[in-house]
């Protein structure tokens, strides 16, 4: 089984995206997506962002909601954010250990431990803080293309060019501490 995670600077590219491996008969389980709440994910019912999760169970509007485990977290450095998939156990997770006062990397290591490097990782979680969606899909061997083709039919964000612009406006690394959604630009490559 391989890990595909890839960046959409839209929620509406990211719901395509959802909708098309959804079509294709990828199974929901195997189907996560993080986004920053703002006012281009639908969230309904007015659902708050809490800690440690006890926000799952929103209702999202789009083709996320009819994904397994639809949450409404606050994570550290990042603050609300709604997940939905099989992510969202490692985000309630992540999320409750940081109000027990025990997660250290917080986003960095739920990402790597999804696979990605602590490198690639940051920039994920930068690029979520600053308004992206991240799409990660679980393949077994018989759907790795297949769902390397869908995730790639709309355009995602590069992620070297992306680290190459946060780096070149002064951005080191993602820092839990520097503030979250709220406190970032919106716009992916400031």
């Amino acid at each position: 089984m391989s890990t595909h995670t890839r960046l959409y600077d839209s929620w509406s590219d990211a719901m395509a995206v959802v909708d098309r491996l959804k079509a294709a008969g990828i199974d929901d389980e195997d189907i996560s997506v993080i986004s920053p709440k703002n006012e281009e994910v639908p969230v309904k019912d007015g659902a708050e962002a809490t800690a440690a999760g006890s926000g799952i169970g929103a209702v999202l509007g789009g083709g996320a909601g009819a994904l397994a485990g639809v949450g409404l977290l606050a994570i550290p450095g990042l603050g609300p954010v709604v997940a939905t998939g099989w992510f969202v156990s490692t985000l309630a997770g992540l999320a409750a250990g940081a109000v027990a006062g025990g997660v250290a990397g917080g986003i960095v290591d739920a990402l790597t431990s999804s696979g990605l490097s602590t490198e690639e990782a940051q920039v994920y979680a930068e690029a979520i803080r600053r308004g992206g969606t991240m799409i990660t899909v679980r393949a077994d061997d018989s759907q790795d293309a297949l769902v390397a083709r869908l995730l790639d039919e709309t355009t995602p964000v590069n992620m070297v060019e992306r680290e190459r612009l946060y780096r070149e406006s002064g951005w080191s690394g993602f820092d839990p501490d520097t503030g979250t959604v709220d406190d970032v630009p919106r716009r992916p490559y400031l």
